[in-house]
């Protein structure tokens, strides 16, 4: 599999992995490998400290909803991708429900997956598909442990280090870094005319945009902040409330 994903991108992330996979109880596993394959192949660096930007962009759905969305530019649009369907031979446990005389909706799935990726086929799109016999823990289990695994070996191809996530560190420094800037901003805040975000940031040394922006939260959501409109959004004044 990870081959695969190499072969597909020239081994540089150059297409996205789109998922599809046929079955309801299946929804969130895009979200779930979304998450799984960009936090830990998206790298700026190898394991040499070269720079790379390494990554593979992952998005999906359902099929059976894709099949109504974005299917069309698939086939027909931009090639900067490739597509993996997951087929689930039972349809369901229990009674089947029929759409049509003789036909189920599992019989529909099962046309759309195929004659899907046949017609994306014929368009020269590249996809891959992974079948299991039905949804359950163990199987459920198999996919998530197959795409793990799948990361590991693709990060060893591109020389990464897969295991860590800088840039998820990076975003929490962030935030916390801006959570400080609030408390300042605030404690610059008083009662009577107000002042503007640029008087406050010049005050704290601070960055304009995020103090307008940490300003409009808090009269937003802090009924002790108000906000006096100006001709222009850089004009506006923030106080406390008398």
């Amino acid at each position: 599999l990870a081959l695969m994903w190499f072969y597909a991108g020239n081994g540089k992330g150059e297409k996205d992995m789109v998922i599809l996979p046929y079955k309801d109880r299946l929804a969130l596993f895009s979200k779930y490998l979304q998450q799984l394959v960009m936090e830990s192949l998206g790298k700026e660096k190898d394991l040499d400290g070269k720079i790379v930007h390494q990554g593979i962009a992952v998005y999906g759905n359902k099929g059976s909803t894709d099949q109504h969305a974005y299917v069309q530019q698939l086939r027909d649009g931009v090639l900067n991708f490739f597509v993996t369907f997951i087929e689930v031979r039972k349809d369901r446990r229990g009674a089947a429900f029929e759409v049509e005389d003789g036909i189920t909706s599992g019989d529909y799935l099962q046309g759309f997956l195929r004659g899907t990726r046949s017609a994306l086929y014929e368009s020269g799109r590249e996809s891959i598909t992974v079948s299991i016999s039905e949804v359950n823990a163990f199987n459920v289990g198999a996919l998530i442990a197959l795409y793990e695994r799948a990361v590991g070996f693709y990060g060893s191809l591109v020389h990464i280090n897969a295991y860590h996530q800088p840039g998820v560190e990076a975003g929490k420094k962030a935030a916390t870094k801006l959570l400080h800037l609030q408390n300042q901003v605030r404690e610059k805040l008083s009662a009577g005319a107000g002042k503007i975000a640029e008087e406050i940031a010049r005050s704290i040394d601070a960055d304009p945009e995020d103090v307008f922006h940490v300003l409009q939260h808090l009269a937003s959501n802090d009924p002790h902040v108000r906000i006096t409109a100006g001709d222009e959004p850089v004009d506006d004044k923030f106080s406390l409330a008398e």
